[in-house]
């Protein structure tokens, strides 16, 4: 309570407040406030009013004392400034993935990214065999090349088409969700075509289409960076990308290998006189015996699209103002489903999350109201910066950085998933340390289970260990420290061919291989996305600068697995097979040597006052 009486104003409050006038006389300050009589208490209240709360006094300042028009700060502000400074530290000490804000959109954003990675470590795990049937007389050199071919040809699609699909999430009039509901379709049609060809060229042309229609990643990258404006929050949202990569692995390999030619694999439930097949059997996995995993990826495709458009905001300056029919339809529907639960409404709602599965007032969290700030921000004024300009000396770096990581992880990929089924070599054909040939000569299922292994070593790694190591040491440094596993990796990977033929050896052994490239990759590929996106300053060239970003990744993407088939089919048509595993390694510490030239930009980060006005508005 406040008062007026003298009696409510401490002994120590007036003799503070007398103090400082006195001082003031001694050092000859010109003070520009009115005089003022110390004598009246009420003059004294005028200057420094005293709250009694219980046992403690707090004084609030109303009129603070300025001195050549310096103002000296009071113990209050200064206890509150300590107190600011305390709060904003201790969120970042406190980071947990429960403490991430936007839920619900990344949830979706997650989803949708799942099904990318799930596809393509599907179709890994049986495409040797498919390749193979398509022409059994071709020898394992010419099926490993066509693989190679396979992958590339799908980003040899993206490499050409990425930067236009930014450029077109840029735009105001097409926005980063029409552009993702276009890339989530074009993956849903590529795979069901490839999943029904006869044919190489089929295949080749369907895996081209789905190349030229898809841009997801660059797109998440850029909604992940308007979603996520506190660079605290970037270890953890940037992770969740490459994260649903290592998902797919484990499930994706899992799916394909098993459900790879259903009718040889489960004869008692799709072969002739099965449950399902009846006398003859489901004729059309006869006929195409690896279309079965790619219709459950286009259904799990498909979901994500529809989870895109029901429950995804829009995030572009401009374009989230449009009239966004698929999100009012969402959140119609979730009206509706609380209407008819309503024992089920929360009783407080997080205005973090505004994904589809909260209350359908969320759209007031999610979208200012009204869009007279965007067009009054300084953003929306400026000219939009031209192609030549948003390149710098760093950015130039970061992105080779990127390229040459995109390449030597994509070419792992790519040749391991040949390398594990390739037939072994004859004990009589290794000549020396250097020269031996074949594969591991595993089958489909087992194919399946050592790519699985790679999705269940880098999860835990990736949930666990890289926020809290990468949060201590920081971006870049964390890059260029663990970097180095990929090429010692690579090292040794050939010469699992020559161990033992005995399980207790070589599986251990590939674990142990396998884990030095993940741990690596586990640190790389969210440090790449995170200083590529650190580099721009400009929120209206972000969708294009990811664009570039995986065009250049997509292009390396291309050249990993196609140089990498080559080089594998060449070493197994010399007797060298490891030649092409040595070669990676040297690029891989090419790269390394890269990041030591480059430093991490500031990025894109809003002003915690426009951040909270967003989540009040």
């Amino acid at each position: 309570m406040g008062s007026n009486s003298p009696h409510s104003v401490p002994v120590q409050a007036r003799r503070g407040v007398e103090d400082g006038f006195r001082l003031q006389e001694e050092n000859n300050y010109e003070c520009d406030t009115p005089d003022v009589d110390l004598s009246s208490d009420n003059e004294r209240d005028s200057i420094d009013t005293v709250i009694n709360e219980g046992n403690s006094t707090r004084n609030l300042d109303t009129t603070p004392l300025i001195t050549n028009h310096r103002r000296f700060p009071s113990a209050d502000e200064s206890d509150t400034e300590s107190q600011n400074g305390r709060a904003e530290e201790e969120p970042e000490k406190s980071l947990t993935w429960a403490s991430l804000p936007k839920k619900g959109q990344l949830a979706i954003l997650t989803f949708a990214r799942l099904s990318e990675p799930l596809t393509q470590t599907s179709l890994q795990a049986y495409m040797f065999y498919q390749l193979k049937s398509f022409d059994p007389s071709l020898p394992d050199s010419t099926i490993s090349a066509q693989a190679g071919i396979l992958q590339g040809s799908f980003t040899a699609a993206q490499f050409l088409t990425a930067v236009f699909w930014g450029r077109l999430a840029d735009a105001s009039w097409m926005g980063r969700k029409r552009v993702l509901l276009i890339g989530l379709l074009g993956t849903c049609i590529s795979c069901i075509g490839f999943g029904f060809s006869r044919s190489f060229m089929a295949a080749a042309v369907f895996r081209t289409l789905g190349g030229v229609l898809n841009s997801n990643v660059g797109v998440m990258r850029t909604l992940i960076a308007e979603i996520i404006a506190e660079k605290k929050y970037q270890s953890r949202a940037f992770l969740l990308l490459p994260m649903c990569f290592n998902i797919g692995v484990i499930i994706g390999p899992i799916l394909g290998g098993s459900l790879a030619d259903p009718v040889n694999s489960f004869p008692w439930l799709f072969g002739p006189g099965s449950k399902l097949g009846g006398e003859k059997g489901i004729w059309w996995m006869e006929h195409w015996p690896y279309a079965l995993p790619n219709v459950l990826s286009a259904i799990f495709i498909f979901l994500s699209v529809i989870a895109v458009f029901l429950g995804l905001d829009e995030t572009h300056e401009t374009a989230r103002y449009r009239k966004d029919w698929g999100r009012n339809l969402g959140k119609r529907l979730t009206r509706a489903f609380k209407r008819k639960h309503r024992h089920y409404r929360p009783l407080t709602r997080s205005n973090d999350d505004d994904s589809l599965y909260l209350d359908g007032s969320v759209e007031a969290w999610s979208a200012p109201s009204s869009p007279i700030r965007s067009r009054s921000s300084p953003i929306s004024r400026q000219k939009r910066p031209g192609v030549r300009q948003i390149f710098s000396r760093n950015i130039l770096l970061t992105l080779l950085a990127h390229f040459l990581l995109a390449f030597h992880t994509s070419a792992f990929n790519a040749m391991t998933f040949t390398f594990l089924p390739t037939p072994r070599a004859p004990e009589d054909s290794r000549d020396g340390i250097f020269h031996f040939g074949g594969g591991l000569g595993l089958p489909s299922s087992r194919v399946g289970l050592a790519t699985a292994i790679i999705g269940f070593i880098g999860l835990p790694l990736q949930i666990l260990l890289y926020p809290r190591v990468q949060t201590k040491l920081g971006t870049l440094t964390s890059f260029r420290m663990f970097l180095p596993f990929s090429p010692i990796s690579y090292l040794l990977m050939p010469f699992l061919v020559i161990l033992p033929r005995i399980s207790w050896i070589v599986w251990p052994s590939f674990t142990v291989v396998v884990f030095l490239q993940v741990i690596s990759r586990t640190f790389a590929l969210p440090a790449a996305i995170i200083l590529v996106n650190n580099c721009v300053t400009d929120p209206s060239i972000l969708g294009t600068v990811h664009g570039v970003a995986q065009s250049i990744s997509s292009g390396a993407r291309t050249l990993g697995p196609l140089l990498g088939g080559w080089g594998l089919g060449l070493g197994l048509a010399n007797n060298m097979v490891g030649g092409v595993w040595w070669a990676l390694a040297v690029e891989s510490l090419v790269g390394w040597f890269v990041l030591w030239s480059i430093h991490e930009g500031k990025g894109i980060e809003k002003p915690k006052k426009s951040i909270d006005e967003e989540d009040d508005s």
